[in-house]
């Protein structure tokens, strides 16, 4: 079978076609005909590492999302699910073998996530790291639920900062799915259709607006949850905006590794600041994400392509260099490797 791999760290030109041995799946493993592979910023970040010219041994298969069909099984596994329809999360977690930038992968059936007919590869491929961030960033509130779905943020005010991006697009998909007013920032005209398509109710260009101004003409006591790609630009706003025990989910450090976080602003209203990685998040959380994740996509709750405000950008999988390339220099939209008609 046809794989992309790289033995080392660095730029995308690391990444090498290859061909690999088909492998059958151990016990407790499902073997996946990938159609499409989801690129997302953590995948070029793994591959680039600390330091680049580090050896990779064995090679590792990049990609954690990703969506198809499972044909085969290893023991344990019903053997009904071959022929299911799959999105993948976490694939290339510590598994060098299992990253979707591949023709098939094998992966623990856990990581193989059944959906809907209705639901097309493309939606599949985009789901894993975005939407799981998403809901993680949502359902981090101390007085807020700890599941989504229609009703559970009805009454409560979400803030996105940054809704055209892959993860913000996801938590206003999952926010209105829920039933929350959602407010989101963007840097331009073009970037704000796209947040407006995805459902936000308010959208506020943050290089012409007084974004904490605007915000509390929109909800005077202030919003209980916001979604947070740049805390360094914008901590200052958080603290002048959020709600009463209202918390500020940081998943990305976008405009600077550091920041200064206000103490006596976050300190009066009992804020919480609440640091967001998938791979290490409890345990605990994980089943009740991919639970309400799958239920959004059963329900035609979420969606993906111009339409829903999250550009579509096809690469075949010889070219995946060039989709890396094109999320880390951040395309608008989601980057998708066609490895499967």
């Amino acid at each position: 079978m046809r794989a992309i791999e790289y033995s080392q760290t660095g730029e995308p030109d690391v990444l090498s076609l290859v061909d690999r041995k088909l492998t059958d799946p151990a016990p407790g493993e499902v073997r996946v005909r990938i159609h499409r592979s989801g690129v997302n910023p953590t995948d070029w970040k793994s591959r680039r590492g600390s330091e680049a010219g580090t050896r990779i041994d064995p090679p590792q298969v990049p990609n954690q999302d990703g969506s198809g069909v499972i044909d085969a099984v290893g023991q344990g596994v019903d053997a009904a699910l071959v022929g299911r329809r799959v999105w993948l999360w976490e694939a290339a977690y510590q598994r060098p073998s299992g990253g979707t930038a591949q023709e098939y992968a094998v992966v623990p059936v856990r990581h193989a996530v059944p959906m809907p007919d209705a639901a097309s590869y493309d939606l599949g491929a985009a789901l894993g790291v975005p939407f799981l961030t998403a809901h993680r960033c949502l359902t981090v509130t101390e007085d807020g639920p700890d599941r989504l779905g229609p009703g559970k943020l009805a009454g409560r005010t979400v803030l996105v900062a940054g809704g055209a991006g892959a993860v913000g697009n996801a938590a206003i998909q999952l926010a209105r799915w829920s039933d929350a007013t959602v407010i989101t920032t963007v840097s331009s005209p073009d970037k704000g259709n796209l947040a407006a398509l995805a459902g936000a109710d308010h959208v506020i260009n943050y290089k012409q607006e007084d974004v904490a101004a605007e915000i509390r003409a929109i909800v005077p006591h202030g919003v209980n949850t916001i979604v947070e790609v740049s805390p360094a630009a914008n901590a200052a706003i958080d603290a002048a905006v959020i709600a009463m025990h209202g918390s500020v989910a940081v998943y990305a450090n976008d405009g600077g590794a550091t920041m200064e976080l206000p103490v006596r602003p976050s300190m009066v209203p009992n804020v919480r600041w609440q640091f967001v990685l998938l791979y290490n998040a409890p345990e605990s959380w994980r089943p009740r994400a991919l639970d309400d994740v799958a239920a959004a996509v059963a329900e035609g709750a979420v969606r993906i392509g111009s339409e829903a405000g999250l550009p579509i950008h096809h690469y075949p999988l010889e070219q995946a260099a060039e989709a890396h390339a094109a999320v880390e220099q951040g395309i608008v939209g989601k980057v998708l490797i066609d490895i499967t008609d």
